[in-house]
């Protein structure tokens, strides 16, 4: 019997899809919070910097729910786990250095991934 039917659970391309989905609505909401608190806690730079983790954020989390469904092949899934990854890495980025009053050490690796995402699912869109 085959272990997705035994416990109910999906594997492959579509358990993959879930999760991607799962994850860019988590991330979404997360940027809302993270909105929230930048416009009602945080003042001056660090201000703009977790504004702007929360639009990309935002941006890159409703993209992940609204893409996963179409990424039917290895190349788009890769793409869009590349975009989850970029996408944590800059905002991530961002957040943890206005905490730790670091410089965002990660967000420049994170916005060159979210480039590379970006080109990889248009260079899969190409194959369809």
């Amino acid at each position: 019997m085959n272990d997705s039917i035994a416990t109910g659970r999906a594997s492959g391309p579509k358990a993959a899809q879930r999760a991607l989905a799962f994850a860019g609505g988590v991330v979404a909401a997360a940027s809302v919070a993270l909105s929230a608190y930048a416009s009602h806690v945080a003042d001056g730079a660090g201000q703009m910097a977790l504004l702007v983790g929360a639009a990309i954020a935002f941006g890159h989390g409703l993209a992940l729910a609204a893409l996963s469904r179409q990424a039917r092949r290895r190349m788009a899934l890769c793409a869009l786990v590349a975009l989850l990854a970029g996408t944590l890495l800059f905002s991530g980025g961002l957040v943890a250095a206005h905490f730790s009053g670091t410089a965002a050490r990660t967000a420049p690796f994170g916005g060159a991934l979210l480039i590379l995402a970006w080109l990889a699912w248009a260079a899969d869109a190409l194959r369809n």
